[in-house]
């Protein structure tokens, strides 16, 4: 067998697991895999800050379904990584960073940029670990994909001292290949468990949460509700496992990103199936009010997710398209008839008598307005990412979704300037779709300066900024939504002029003041991002204090707005 640089072998083994671009900023301790990446088919994209690189790797992540690639030097390269992995982690995304690390004879004298970073990481990822041996580099490059693929996905960190990357190793990638991924199967009595608990429900709901889309599991998810006539909710993860616009589709409930005729179907509710999800605060609220007298039956590929937040009647280790399986199976042996019409009904009853209101045409703008352009102009297969705050909040109250995938936001960790990271790499995962990122103007200044990795390789994307100039957080808190109420701190204006932030990196915007005016420019501005190959800015000014529909419990969400 032949003998090649071992970094040689690490870049064979990215390829061959269907890894085609990476991001990093390069350093002297991680240069060899810089030589290495040369002449590859792994395409490399120099980022301005490592998190950024970290949150364009999860945004490809969540597009392919593969595992995104993050590459950074040794010291404050990977502590920077620190957000993205917990981003990663929190939301369940595949991704490898790579750190390099200061010279292994050299780690206990404290060397230069030598920190201990596997250490560091452990609490944020599914596996951190330091190679120490050339000939293992290979096969630990194998083992973390695997450990970032199994059981419920996440983030990996591997740390490369700079002489272990300089050795040759003995390799052959022509006989070498991924390592299998085991896909949990449920227990055949408790597939049936759960189908007789769900025949006994007169007013059952499917819940799919972000397992559903991390499994590729909407199409069965649908298929299963549709065999049934069971109504689906999905949580902030799982938003567009199902169809938004299908008679079967019943909203998300929540405390903050809900739809008020959502949160009443699911007190309605006497049985809810849930499907990966984590049953996070901002989705239960007071636990009392959401657990109530509902039979649970919870699904999850990860067996600690069971019972963590309050224990359901039947818990289910599964894949959730696994799940699906054999639980479609189950009702065709038993020749089960679809269910209560009547529920379904009710449930497009309650749509249409509590609605929230979005046809506003006050100025300054209305939130709600923006998200109703939105749903209007864009199509089907637009791919939306989206961060935390408020305008996350009225994304998830008033954006449609229709797609698995193609609606993605950092839901669990809530980093500010996730988006704009994450657009370039859903971007550079769909060269070809229309991609758009919806942002704050706080949220923006946050790793805005990866807009030039954009500008730097065309990667043309449009952001719709929803810009308050104020963050709200004091009427957030002085209302008690769960938050501190002893907040004292004042966000005044932010003062920025984010168009030209915008030309200041070689990318165009605009600014609407006016609710009629946003349809038109979101149409320049895909002609505009097509023309030049980079991202554009519609900034559209909404009113100074605006707020969400926001509350404790689900029976107890205060509207900001008068409700027709």
């Amino acid at each position: 067998m032949a003998r090649v640089p071992v970094m040689r072998a690490v870049v064979d083994v990215l390829e061959s697991e269907g890894v085609d671009t990476v991001f990093g900023c390069p350093g002297a301790a991680i240069l060899p895999l810089y030589q290495a990446l040369q002449g590859s088919g792994v395409e490399h994209l120099i980022v301005r800050h490592e998190e950024g690189a970290t949150h364009m790797a999860d945004g490809w992540a969540r597009t392919t379904g593969n595992v995104g690639v993050a590459i950074g030097t040794s010291g404050p390269a990977g502590t920077n990584m620190i957000t993205g992995l917990y981003t990663a982690h929190a939301d369940s995304i595949p991704i490898i960073c790579i750190t390099g690390q200061a010279d292994s004879r050299k780690l206990h004298t404290e060397a230069f940029q030598a920190v201990d970073i596997v250490e560091i990481a452990k609490p944020v990822t599914k596996w951190a670990v330091q190679v120490k041996e050339a000939a293992q580099m290979p096969w630990v490059f194998r083992e973390a994909f695997r450990i970032a693929r199994s059981g419920r996905p996440g983030p990996v960190l591997i740390d490369l001292p700079i002489d272990v990357q300089k050795q040759d190793i003995e390799w052959d990638a022509s006989i070498d290949g991924p390592l299998p991924v085991t896909v949990p199967a449920p227990a055949p009595a408790r597939v049936e468990r759960a189908l007789d608990l769900l025949l006994a429900a007169e007013r059952p709901l499917i819940l799919a949460g972000g397992g559903v889309v991390l499994g590729d599991a909407g199409e069965r998810v649908l298929a299963v509700a549709e065999r049934l006539g069971v109504p689906v909710q999905v949580t902030l993860m799982g938003k567009g496992s199902v169809p938004e616009g299908h008679e079967l589709f019943a909203g998300m409930a929540g405390i903050q990103t809900s739809q008020r005729w959502a949160n009443a179907a699911f007190l309605e509710s006497d049985f809810v199936l849930a499907l990966g999800a984590r049953f996070g605060d901002r989705h239960t609220g007071r636990l009392d009010v959401y657990r109530g007298e509902r039979t649970f039956v919870h699904v999850d590929i990860e067996p600690t997710q069971l019972g963590k937040v309050f224990g359901p009647d039947l818990g289910i280790v599964s894949d959730t398209g696994a799940f699906l399986d054999a639980f479609a199976a189950a009702i065709d042996r038993r020749g089960v008839p679809a269910g209560n019409r009547a529920w379904v009904e009710r449930i497009a009853d309650l749509k249409r008598l509590l609605p929230r209101r979005e046809d506003f045409d006050d100025t300054p703008v209305k939130a709600p307005r923006v998200f109703k352009e939105i749903n209007e102009f864009y199509g089907e297969r637009t791919y939306f990412v989206t961060a935390i705050g408020l305008y996350q909040i009225w994304s998830g109250q008033f954006q449609r979704a229709h797609l698995p995938r193609h609606y993605q936001v950092c839901g669990q960790a809530g980093p500010l300037g996730w988006e704009i990271p994450a657009a370039i790499g859903v971007k550079k995962a769909r060269p070809g779709a229309e991609v758009v990122g919806v942002v704050g103007d706080y949220s923006f200044q946050f790793l805005v300066e990866e807009l030039a990795v954009a500008a730097q390789y065309d990667v043309p994307f449009v952001l719709v900024m929803l810009n308050n100039t104020y963050l709200g957080l004091i009427r957030q808190a002085e209302r008690g939504y769960g938050m501190n109420t002893e907040v004292d701190i004042h966000y005044d204006a932010v003062g920025t002029d984010n168009v030209k932030i915008m030309e200041a990196y070689g990318c165009s915007g605009r600014r609407v003041t006016e609710a009629a005016d946003i349809t038109e420019s979101l149409a320049w501005a895909r002609k505009e991002a097509d023309r030049t190959s980079r991202p554009v800015l519609v900034e559209v000014m909404i009113e100074r204090e605006a707020n969400a529909a926001m509350g404790t419990a689900l029976d107890n969400v205060l509207e900001f707005e008068p409700v027709p």
